[in-house]
């Protein structure tokens, strides 16, 4: 048996490109770093990782390369000034980006030789090693098994097919979730402490009410599958919960941009189904796309 050690680079070190490097070391796999920024490398070479002192050197030194940037557009922005170093690489780009933009991406790689595969990081945080945390792939079959080893130290795998699309299609799908839930639970706890309340006594409400979230999911699912959740009388109820919700906030000062967002949509699906004479569910609007 070998005892030759796995080998990656990861080129971007921000808080989840610093988290993969150390999933990595932990794990025994040899890792080779590069980043704009001294100050970052410096601090994961510390660590046992080897520095890269060009984006051309970090590819040159290992079959596979884990991009963890901002968006697509710094891929081609790091990657271009190496592209004669790209031939008979792999690039697994976990950054986030729209699905058309991976798919462009894992064009304009395999174009120069390489083979590529989409990731989408779902983590609590940049805390991969949380039992909750995981990653969407997305690409040619053949080429994530014969990387998946290599990868299993960055989080739990859910491969989902061939389109390189589609692990982007499934993230950002749940980081749309994700955005409003931050904003709307910000917004509770401003009007917790606005109102003189303790946002310690509220806590324990807000994560039993979340226990209730896997049914409304369920519920919302089967529904979307007939057409979407709601009549005209839900809605209409859904419209003055959104106002008390509104009244409530800004009695207190809080600002519910939020709460008029999603009570303008329940008034379109009423506008929508005094219109039509049938219920237009506020999954068909979005569905529709305007």
């Amino acid at each position: 048996m070998s005892d030759q050690r796995e080998s990656v680079s990861v080129i971007g070190l921000g808080p989840m490109g610093q988290a993969m490097v150390r999933a990595f070391l932990k794990a025994g796999v040899e890792v080779t770093v590069w980043n704009r920024s001294r100050g970052k490398v410096d601090a994961v070479v510390e660590l046992g990782a080897k520095p890269a002192a060009t984006v051309a050197e970090a590819l040159d030194a290992n079959a596979v390369a884990v991009l963890s940037l901002t968006h697509y557009a710094a891929m081609y922005d790091v990657l271009g000034s190496a592209t004669e170093h790209l031939a008979g690489k792999v690039i697994v780009n976990l950054s986030s980006d729209s699905p058309e933009q991976a798919r462009k991406g894992a064009a304009w790689v395999r174009s120069h030789g390489a083979e590529f595969l989409s990731g989408g990081v779902m983590s609590a945080g940049d805390n991969i090693e949380h039992p909750a945390s995981y990653i969407f792939y997305s690409g040619p079959r053949a080429v994530f098994d014969a990387h998946a080893e290599l990868l299993r130290p960055l989080s739990p795998q859910e491969y989902l097919g061939v389109d390189d699309g589609l692990a982007q299609v499934f993230y950002q799908a749940l980081l749309i979730i994700f955005h409003p839930w931050m904003l709307a639970f910000d917004q509770a706890l401003a009007l917790i402490d606005n109102s003189g309340n303790d946002i310690d006594r509220f806590l324990p409400f807000a994560l039993r009410s979340n226990e209730a979230f896997p049914y409304f999911m369920n519920d919302f699912a089967a529904a979307a599958k007939a057409g979407g959740w709601g009549d005209r009388a839900q809605l209409v109820m859904m419209d003055a919960g959104a106002q008390h919700i509104i009244d409530a906030s800004e009695e207190a000062g809080v600002d519910a941009a939020l709460s008029h967002t999603a009570q303008a949509l329940w008034r379109k699906a009423i506008d929508a189904t005094a219109a039509t004479g049938q219920a237009v569910p506020v999954y068909r609007l979005l569905r529709a796309g305007r």
